[in-house]
């Protein structure tokens, strides 16, 4: 889905995304990413859901953010408590939704100004035979 973003410049606005991937300042990722406000645009080492880890989120928790958006993939599917320690201890909100979800939230709050983080889950792209 394309979507249009109001962009300050800095900000890092999700233009397109799909199964495949997201765009993002022109930039198409198509694995697991992590999207801040502001700032660099991350790989996110997390090969999918089961493989999250709390240095995954604890990775979230170092850009201090007000809040993180989890994109958990095709699907809605909620992390474990303990996964999302480092963020309840920094005091850092998460939500959890479907990444298409998460991509749409990121860009609403952030045209409202918030500092937030989109950590987005994308199966890597199976290599060709």
């Amino acid at each position: 889905m394309k979507m249009r973003a109001d962009r300050i410049d800095g900000q890092n606005a999700i233009a397109r995304h799909g199964p495949e991937g997201v765009a993002v300042n022109g930039v198409e990722y198509t694995e697991s990413v992590i999207v801040p406000w502001t700032g660099a645009v991350q790989p996110w080492k997390a090969a999918g859901f089961e493989s999250l880890v709390a240095d995954h989120f604890a990775q979230l928790a170092a850009l201090k953010p007000e809040l993180v958006i989890f994109g958990s993939g095709a699907r809605l599917r909620f992390p474990p408590a303990a996964l999302l320690r480092p963020l309840i201890e920094a005091g850092i909100g998460v939500e959890t939704m479907d990444t298409a979800a998460a991509c749409r939230t990121y860009n609403v709050l952030l045209a409202e100004g918030r500092s937030v983080v989109a950590a987005l889950l994308f199966a890597a792209a199976a290599s060709p035979a």
